[in-house]
């Protein structure tokens, strides 16, 4: 049997900013003003977004880490930075752009929570993708799916 480790969460937090426009290709153009009023404006609004990624794992008896800090930054930029900062989230994101997915919050957490966890080493563990919309709506994602 192995050694029992101790456990760690670390939080990465990065800023981004990024445009998109609240727009649903399942709705019509009625329903999507009705349900997302000025947030539908076809120009689109943007938003500073606050991002912080939490990771839990076993603390390294080697190393002293969970997950070294410099790769976790970089899987975020590979993931977040790279790919929506300075962007349009629905004509500049494939993940928008060529889905139906709407740009919102949660969706935007989702996306991002998916291509960490696809990127971290095995013994890590993506605990949360936590995204501060505005100083008042904060969406948190763990990886939790419904039956």
């Amino acid at each position: 049997m192995s050694e029992k480790r101790p456990v760690a969460y670390v939080t990465r937090i990065e800023c981004f900013s990024a445009c998109h426009r609240l727009h649903s290709k399942l709705l019509s153009d009625e329903d999507n003003k009705a349900i997302f009023g000025k947030c539908n404006n076809p120009n689109g609004h943007g938003h500073n977004y606050k991002v912080e990624v939490t990771v839990k794992g076993p603390i390294d008896e080697t190393t002293g880490m969970v997950i070294n800090v410099h790769d976790l930054k970089r899987i975020i930029n590979d993931v977040v930075m790279d790919v929506m900062d300075h962007k349009h989230l629905d004509l500049d994101v494939p993940a928008f752009r060529d889905t139906t997915l709407v740009s919102t919050t949660e969706n935007v957490t989702y996306v991002i929570y998916e291509g960490i966890r696809k990127q971290l080493p095995s013994h890590v563990h993506l605990y949360e993708v936590k995204i501060h919309e505005t100083d008042k709506n904060v969406v948190i994602f763990r990886g939790e799916y419904n039956e």
